[in-house]
Protein backbone atom coordinates (compact mmCIF):
# COMPACT_ATOMS: atom_id res chain seq x y z
CA UNK A 1 0.00 0.00 0.00
CA UNK A 2 1.33 3.43 -0.79
CA UNK A 3 2.62 5.77 1.71
CA UNK A 4 -0.48 8.29 2.57
CA UNK A 5 2.48 10.74 3.44
CA UNK A 6 5.00 10.06 0.92
CA UNK A 7 3.14 12.83 -1.27
CA UNK A 8 5.41 15.65 -2.88
CA UNK A 9 3.00 18.66 -1.45
CA UNK A 10 3.69 18.86 2.65
CA UNK A 11 0.35 20.77 2.78
CA UNK A 12 -1.53 17.78 1.58
CA UNK A 13 0.33 15.69 4.10
CA UNK A 14 -0.49 18.04 7.08
CA UNK A 15 -4.22 17.87 6.35
CA UNK A 16 -4.23 13.71 5.75
CA UNK A 17 -2.58 14.41 9.50
CA UNK A 18 -5.46 16.25 11.23
CA UNK A 19 -7.92 13.83 12.92
CA UNK A 20 -4.77 10.86 13.09
CA UNK A 21 -4.22 9.21 16.25
CA UNK A 22 -1.28 10.09 17.65
CA UNK A 23 -0.07 7.14 20.24
CA UNK A 24 2.68 6.84 22.90
CA UNK A 25 3.36 3.83 25.34
CA UNK A 26 5.32 4.87 28.12
CA UNK A 27 6.25 2.79 31.17
CA UNK A 28 3.12 0.62 30.15
CA UNK A 29 0.85 3.86 30.21
CA UNK A 30 -0.85 4.04 26.54
CA UNK A 31 -1.74 7.63 25.57
CA UNK A 32 -3.04 9.26 22.84
CA UNK A 33 -3.87 12.43 20.96
CA UNK A 34 -6.67 13.26 17.64
CA UNK A 35 -4.67 15.62 15.91
CA UNK A 36 -6.18 18.80 15.41
CA UNK A 37 -3.75 21.58 14.39
CA UNK A 38 -0.81 21.76 12.29
CA UNK A 39 2.04 23.29 10.27
CA UNK A 40 3.45 22.09 7.07
CA UNK A 41 7.38 22.88 6.37
CA UNK A 42 7.92 22.65 2.49
CA UNK A 43 12.02 22.45 2.63
CA UNK A 44 14.84 23.35 0.72
CA UNK A 45 12.97 26.42 -0.05
CA UNK A 46 10.92 26.98 3.14
CA UNK A 47 13.35 29.33 5.44
CA UNK A 48 10.97 28.66 8.02
CA UNK A 49 12.34 24.94 7.89
CA UNK A 50 15.50 23.34 9.41
CA UNK A 51 16.01 21.91 6.59
CA UNK A 52 15.64 25.68 4.64
CA UNK A 53 18.81 25.34 1.71
CA UNK A 54 18.90 21.51 1.87
CA UNK A 55 20.60 21.82 4.99
CA UNK A 56 21.87 19.02 6.82
CA UNK A 57 23.65 18.55 9.98
CA UNK A 58 23.64 16.08 12.88
CA UNK A 59 19.91 17.83 14.28
CA UNK A 60 18.19 17.98 10.74
CA UNK A 61 19.35 14.72 9.60
CA UNK A 62 16.39 13.05 10.36
CA UNK A 63 14.58 14.99 7.74
CA UNK A 64 15.82 12.61 4.92
CA UNK A 65 14.44 9.74 6.17
CA UNK A 66 11.19 7.71 5.09
CA UNK A 67 7.50 9.87 4.95
CA UNK A 68 6.50 8.85 8.54
CA UNK A 69 9.31 8.77 10.42
CA UNK A 70 9.11 10.96 13.92
CA UNK A 71 11.63 14.57 13.59
CA UNK A 72 11.65 15.55 17.62
CA UNK A 73 14.34 18.00 18.42
CA UNK A 74 14.21 20.74 21.46
CA UNK A 75 13.04 24.17 20.62
CA UNK A 76 15.18 27.27 22.58
CA UNK A 77 16.33 24.87 25.04
CA UNK A 78 13.24 24.36 26.78
CA UNK A 79 10.60 22.50 25.03
CA UNK A 80 10.09 19.12 22.69
CA UNK A 81 8.44 19.17 19.57
CA UNK A 82 7.41 16.90 16.92
CA UNK A 83 7.30 16.80 13.26
CA UNK A 84 6.40 13.95 10.92
CA UNK A 85 8.21 13.48 7.94
CA UNK A 86 6.54 13.44 5.01
CA UNK A 87 7.25 13.59 1.20
CA UNK A 88 9.07 11.79 -1.12
CA UNK A 89 12.60 10.06 -1.20
CA UNK A 90 14.93 12.77 -0.97
CA UNK A 91 12.25 15.69 -0.05
CA UNK A 92 13.41 17.26 3.52
CA UNK A 93 9.45 18.13 3.98
CA UNK A 94 7.94 17.48 7.74
CA UNK A 95 4.61 19.10 9.46
CA UNK A 96 4.96 20.01 13.25
CA UNK A 97 2.26 18.81 15.68
CA UNK A 98 0.64 21.87 17.54
CA UNK A 99 -2.22 20.64 19.08
CA UNK A 100 -4.43 16.80 19.83
CA UNK A 101 -7.82 16.04 21.81
CA UNK A 102 -7.28 13.63 23.95
CA UNK A 103 -8.97 10.69 23.41
CA UNK A 104 -7.44 7.67 25.46
CA UNK A 105 -5.35 7.77 28.98
CA UNK A 106 -6.70 11.01 29.83
CA UNK A 107 -6.13 10.86 33.67
CA UNK A 108 -2.36 10.35 32.53
CA UNK A 109 -2.00 13.19 30.49
CA UNK A 110 -3.91 15.19 32.98
CA UNK A 111 -1.01 13.98 35.37
CA UNK A 112 2.15 15.31 33.29
CA UNK A 113 0.37 18.12 32.59
CA UNK A 114 -0.73 19.03 36.15
CA UNK A 115 -4.61 19.56 35.22
CA UNK A 116 -8.23 19.11 35.72
CA UNK A 117 -10.85 18.55 33.75
CA UNK A 118 -11.23 18.54 30.06
CA UNK A 119 -9.61 22.25 29.68
CA UNK A 120 -7.28 22.63 25.97
CA UNK A 121 -4.57 23.36 28.10
CA UNK A 122 -3.94 19.40 28.32
CA UNK A 123 -2.73 19.39 24.94
CA UNK A 124 -2.88 22.88 22.96
CA UNK A 125 0.67 23.67 21.49
CA UNK A 126 3.36 22.14 20.11
CA UNK A 127 5.70 22.25 23.16
CA UNK A 128 2.44 20.67 24.99
CA UNK A 129 1.41 18.11 22.90
CA UNK A 130 5.03 16.29 23.70
CA UNK A 131 4.45 16.98 27.63
CA UNK A 132 0.64 15.47 26.89
CA UNK A 133 2.16 12.06 25.28
CA UNK A 134 5.76 12.49 27.06
CA UNK A 135 7.58 12.45 23.76
CA UNK A 136 10.94 13.05 23.82
CA UNK A 137 13.91 13.16 21.51
CA UNK A 138 14.50 9.40 22.05
CA UNK A 139 11.84 8.99 20.01
CA UNK A 140 13.31 11.27 16.88
CA UNK A 141 13.78 8.75 13.94
CA UNK A 142 11.21 6.29 14.73
CA UNK A 143 9.12 5.03 12.73
CA UNK A 144 6.18 5.95 13.05
CA UNK A 145 4.28 3.13 11.07
CA UNK A 146 5.63 0.68 13.03
CA UNK A 147 2.74 -1.18 14.87
CA UNK A 148 4.44 -2.41 17.95
CA UNK A 149 6.57 1.16 18.34
CA UNK A 150 6.37 3.03 21.33
CA UNK A 151 5.14 5.96 19.34
CA UNK A 152 3.10 5.36 16.44
CA UNK A 153 0.41 6.69 13.96
CA UNK A 154 -2.83 5.79 12.85
CA UNK A 155 -4.86 7.90 9.85
CA UNK A 156 -7.93 8.45 9.53
CA UNK A 157 -9.22 6.08 6.43
CA UNK A 158 -10.00 8.90 4.81
CA UNK A 159 -8.81 12.52 4.92
CA UNK A 160 -11.14 15.32 6.89
CA UNK A 161 -13.44 17.07 4.22
CA UNK A 162 -12.16 20.55 3.04
CA UNK A 163 -14.65 22.46 4.41
CA UNK A 164 -13.87 20.91 8.59
CA UNK A 165 -10.28 22.23 7.33
CA UNK A 166 -9.06 25.92 8.42
CA UNK A 167 -5.87 27.47 6.96
CA UNK A 168 -4.15 30.39 8.54
CA UNK A 169 -0.12 31.45 8.14
CA UNK A 170 2.08 29.44 10.36
CA UNK A 171 2.93 30.56 14.24
CA UNK A 172 6.36 32.27 15.15
CA UNK A 173 8.22 32.44 11.99
CA UNK A 174 8.90 35.75 12.04
CA UNK A 175 12.40 35.20 10.92
CA UNK A 176 11.68 33.43 7.67
CA UNK A 177 10.81 36.90 5.55
CA UNK A 178 7.94 36.82 3.00
CA UNK A 179 6.41 35.16 0.93
CA UNK A 180 7.02 32.28 3.96
CA UNK A 181 5.54 34.12 7.01
CA UNK A 182 2.34 34.64 4.72
CA UNK A 183 1.90 31.47 3.38
CA UNK A 184 -1.46 29.63 4.99
CA UNK A 185 0.32 26.38 5.49
CA UNK A 186 -1.14 26.11 9.16
CA UNK A 187 -4.11 24.06 9.13
CA UNK A 188 -6.93 23.33 12.22
CA UNK A 189 -9.90 21.07 12.23
CA UNK A 190 -12.87 23.62 12.31
CA UNK A 191 -14.71 24.01 15.43
CA UNK A 192 -12.35 22.24 17.55
CA UNK A 193 -11.14 23.47 21.43
CA UNK A 194 -8.29 21.75 20.93
CA UNK A 195 -5.93 24.44 18.95
CA UNK A 196 -2.63 26.46 20.28
CA UNK A 197 -4.19 29.94 18.77
CA UNK A 198 -7.10 31.03 17.56
CA UNK A 199 -8.60 34.35 16.18
CA UNK A 200 -5.21 35.59 15.49
CA UNK A 201 -5.23 35.46 11.41
CA UNK A 202 -7.92 35.68 8.92
CA UNK A 203 -9.70 32.10 8.32
CA UNK A 204 -9.28 30.54 4.68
Amino acid sequence: MPNPLAVPDPTVAARRLLGAELITTVNGEETSLLITEVEAYFAPDDRASHAAGNKRTKRTETFWSPAGTAYVYLCYGIHEMMNVVTGPADAPHAVLIRAGAPAKGIDVIRHRRKLTGDTPRLSSGPGVVTKALAIDRSFNGADLFDPAGEIRLKLQAKPLPEAEIVATPRIGIDYAGEPWVSKPWRYYVRGSKYVSRLNDFKET
